[in-house]
């Protein structure tokens, strides 16, 4: 390696860090971010993008370089192998290191996947395949679940996904007046929910060229000791012709984006956890007649 060069960092085999990306309201970037993130993590270990969105709503069935089995293989009252899950998840379209997705892939005409509302549902299906860093693109608004959350006395789906095992949350929001203003509603619903928001790493999204507007420059810099970190994603034409169907194809400074955005959540993984990140449950192997468990790691990182 050449001095002066920092030396990547790779997650150890027992780490699985959970990154749920979600967003204060449409539009705002979210399955880009994660795209991103996943993409610029795959340098750092074995990467998964979770799909958590309904089939037609998603633009990942369509993002992919190499369509997997599925979701539809995956039934949720059956257990499943690592290498079935590795089977079911499709390649994505990598800038460089490979990656997977798992998605819907079933024609748009097939009826619709009953798929799980509940975190700790998706975090399985990614413990069962065995994957360092798990990306999840969720569908839920950010700030109406945590104020129904807090009506309600129940936990929302924002509060489960940051419950998880080693889970950094990344929020997006539209760099804009509006965008700003909604992230710092977002910033203090959670603030009052108690989330951990000095783990949570915030993406302002560009939705235009151009330098940032002064009220996004000063709201950031009001969010910023609220929380974990602030990074910025520049606007890529490329993004908003073509998607994420070659990430190859990127700007440079947009995959810069990914890697700094992936080097924030690390950062504040360590800063929670320490530099050593904790080891993941692995799931018991299935035999007839048991109840699928999980358990802490002994002799094996990962099931085999």
């Amino acid at each position: 390696m050449a001095r002066g060069v920092p030396q990547l960092e790779r997650l150890e085999p027992h780490v699985r860090l959970v990154v749920p990306v979600m967003a204060t309201g449409g539009g705002n970037g979210r399955s880009t971010v994660a795209g991103l993130l996943a993409d610029a993590f795959a340098l750092h270990g074995e990467t998964v993008l979770l799909d958590t969105v309904p089939r037609l709503a998603s633009p990942w069935p369509g993002w992919v370089a190499t369509a997997g089995e599925g979701l539809a293989a995956l039934p949720p009252d059956r257990p499943a192998t690592r290498a079935q899950a590795r089977t079911a998840a499709a390649a994505a379209a990598a800038s460089g290191a490979p990656w997977q997705v798992m998605t819907d892939h079933l024609p748009w005409h097939v009826a619709p996947l009953s798929l799980p509302d509940a975190p700790e549902a998706w975090h399985q299906l990614a413990a069962i395949g065995g994957w360092q860093a798990v990306i999840a693109d969720t569908e839920h608004r950010f700030t109406q679940d945590v104020m129904a959350s807090r009506h309600t006395g129940t936990a929302g789906l924002g509060a489960r996904w940051c419950s998880l095992p080693c889970a950094v949350p990344v929020l997006c929001a539209g760099a804009n007046g509006e965008g700003m203003a909604a992230l710092q509603t977002a910033v203090m619903a959670a603030e009052a929910e108690g989330l951990p928001l000095a783990r949570m790493v915030v993406a302002v999204v560009a939705m235009s060229e151009g330098r940032l507007p002064a009220p996004v420059k000063a709201g950031a810099t009001m969010l910023q000791p609220k929380v974990g970190a602030i990074v910025q994603v520049p606007y890529d034409e490329r993004i908003r012709s073509h998607g994420l169907r070659d990430a190859a194809r990127l700007k440079p400074r947009t995959l810069a984006a990914g890697r700094q955005l992936a080097e924030a959540v690390l950062s504040s993984a360590h800063t929670s956890w320490g530099e050593m990140l904790p080891h993941a449950a692995v799931p018991a192997a299935y035999t007839e007649g048991t109840t699928p468990r999980g358990l802490a790691p002994q002799a094996a990182d990962h099931p085999r």
